[in-house]
């Protein structure tokens, strides 16, 4: 079956990548070193950009699923996944997926007011900048965070995590498999060695290559699963969403080599962000045993 974006779904992506392509340009950049000057890098505490924030809200990222009685937009999760991966895209810090859950449930989330952080799985994820916190973080603790924009929290029951939050996990990873597979295309292009683009050694072709077939299936692959709605499907997508980002962004670094890892850069944080993603509730082992269960079933 052949999809096609609709005008509108195309108007939405494109009003989102400009929302935040605002924020980038007027310096608002968490594409940059951390702030809090820590001598390692690492911000002793990342903040939530409040201002982005809002302006999330007022763009209806965070309601554009409830009905319109209620101030939402009334669309569906193909439009959820379309916002969330170009979220992914431009490395959005905060709690977006517990924030958008929240929308209808907790006052203020739904418009950008409140932050609210959630349980997913066995992490929290800026528990402490989060104004409301779901229940199933009690008891949390603080933990050293690989990527230095998101503040983690571990707690000792692992929280159920909702099909809707694990799809929107992989949209993001989506998005950020796609950043980095432009992002190494385009230094393949422009960085030369021995009188001649990267892109022309066979090794850097097979690296852009495979990145883009993992980017494509990965798309379909969440596409398909934010049509049908369907758990085992989820867990499909979500399992190629996070190979295509993790295999994705370290393959991207490879490109770039030495200056992958420089602040200058932004390949080293989209492959920090998506290790983390990775670990959250519904993916790795936990999709992998609902689609070995459902072939079971098939099969039985």
């Amino acid at each position: 079956m052949r999809f096609q974006l609709t005008d509108e779904q195309h108007a939405l992506r494109a009003a989102v990548r400009d929302a935040v392509g605002r924020f980038l340009t007027a310096g608002s950049s968490w594409l940059v070193a951390p702030r809090g000057g820590a001598a390692d890098g690492y911000s002793p505490a990342p903040l939530v950009d409040r201002g982005l924030w809002s302006a999330l809200g007022e763009l209806g990222v965070f309601s554009l699923r409830l009905p319109e009685a209620e101030g939402g937009a009334g669309l569906g999760l193909p439009e959820a996944v379309l916002v969330f991966e170009e979220l992914g895209w431009a490395l959005v810090p905060g709690p977006l997926v517990a924030t958008h859950l929240a929308a209808g449930v907790v006052p203020g989330a739904a418009t950008g007011e409140a932050v609210v952080a959630a349980a997913d799985g066995s992490l929290v994820e800026w528990l402490d900048e989060a104004d409301v916190v779901m229940p199933g973080a009690e008891g949390a603790v603080a933990m050293r965070s690989v990527d230095p924009l998101t503040p983690l929290h571990r707690v000792p029951a692992p929280a159920r995590i909702e099909p809707v939050a694990v799809l929107l996990t992989a949209a993001e990873q989506l998005g950020t498999a796609g950043r980095v597979c432009g992002l190494a295309v385009q230094h393949a292009r422009t960085r030369e060695q021995f009188g001649q683009p990267i892109g022309a050694f066979q090794a850097v072709k097979h690296l852009c290559a495979q990145s883009l077939v993992r980017v494509e299936v990965a798309r379909a692959a969440v596409y398909a699963a934010a049509v049908t709605g369907d758990a085992v499907d989820i867990a499909a997508a979500r399992l190629l969403a996070d190979e295509a980002a993790v295999r994705g962004a370290r393959d991207c670094l490879q490109v770039h080599g030495g200056m992958g890892f420089t602040w200058e850069s932004e390949v080293h944080l989209h492959l920090k962000r998506a290790w983390v993603r990775a670990r959250r509730g519904g993916g790795g082992t936990e999709s992998e045993e609902l689609l070995a269960a459902d072939l079971v079933g098939r099969a039985g």
